[in-house]
């Protein structure tokens, strides 16, 4: 990519993360959509994952919130994602789902090693807006979890109803992530956050290398989004998350990457209005066409927007 001594056009006596209004490569009149964020009624023995020290997230967050802060950066549309593993949170999503045009899809949860998966996804994919299946892998402690020839009978029905599945791996997962995407070569998958770099410990090299052989499938996509929790928290810089969002362009291309908030647990690190600036920051030097892929897109033709 481009080297940027100032990739935004930053003014820096005016914030970390402002852009210079003059700045022509900055194109905010593009219509976004925000390929990744949850909505949650906040219940404590539901969302375990959220600690008690995670003050700013044990509360509900709701669509109103959500497009007052997505609204004035000109997000038109986004993508909600799961963030319970219950068939409750799939029925949830999509009542909102279908209460709220702005939400275009979801990704829910199914319990996909089930005996009864199959009932379930005719069920499911008869609903307009289900648009995909996330499973938390990142959790398991099983390494190969995902090799599981059970939770594979159930991925390899999702071809048929042209459902996207998420991939939520950590960095040490993504060589596992390769072998279990070979397993369904025509199934369309999207990398969450970029396959969760460790950011906050400054290693790029390995991460850099799963991503380049991953990155080598043509059916999987790359979100760009939920960096900002893998860095230092209130502690980073742009320029420390800057290569990792270089290197997933270098690597997937324009095409192949879209833009996601991961609001509201982007809140730990960062604010909406500032992550969008950063991420405009990088491709302010694109064509037209590459931002509006980046942009909107790239998630309308992942998830059959």
């Amino acid at each position: 990519m481009t080297d940027r001594q100032n990739p935004g056009g930053y003014r820096q006596d005016r914030g970390r993360f402002e852009q210079n209004p003059h700045d022509p490569r900055q194109n905010r009149a593009i219509g976004k959509i925000d390929s990744h964020h949850h909505l949650w009624h906040f219940k404590a023995d539901e969302f375990e994952w959220i600690h008690e020290n995670q003050t700013r997230l044990r509360r509900d967050y709701l669509i109103d919130e959500l497009k007052s802060a997505a609204g004035p950066q000109n997000v038109i549309g986004a993508v909600s994602v799961q963030a319970r593993q219950t068939v409750a949170e799939t029925d949830f999503l999509l009542e909102q789902a279908e209460s709220y045009d702005f939400i275009r899809g979801i990704v829910g949860w199914l319990p996909l090693a089930s005996d009864d998966i199959a009932r379930n996804l005719e069920r499911y994919a008869a609903r307009p807006k289900f648009r995909g299946l996330r499973h938390v892998i990142q959790d398991e402690p099983d390494s190969e979890f995902m090799l599981a020839a059970d939770f594979n009978r159930g991925v390899d029905k999702l071809l048929a109803y042209g459902l996207a599945f998420d991939l939520l791996v950590q960095e040490r997962q993504l060589r596992e992530a390769i072998r279990f995407v070979d397993l369904h070569p025509y199934q369309t998958f999207v990398l969450d956050h970029c396959g969760k770099p460790r950011i906050a410990d400054g290693e790029i090299e390995e991460w850099r290398g799963a991503m380049q052989e991953l990155a080598e499938r043509i059916n999987v996509y790359c979100k760009v989004s939920g960096l900002a929790t893998e860095a230092r928290r209130g502690d980073w810089k742009p320029e420390d998350l800057i290569p990792y969002i270089d290197a997933v362009f270098d690597l997937f291309g324009p095409e192949r990457v879209m833009f996601g908030s991961d609001w509201p647990v982007c809140l730990l690190g960062t604010e909406y209005a500032d992550w969008v600036n950063l991420c405009a920051s990088v491709v302010g030097s694109f064509s037209q066409s590459e931002q509006r892929r980046f942009w909107a897109e790239t998630a309308r033709e992942a998830y059959r927007l």
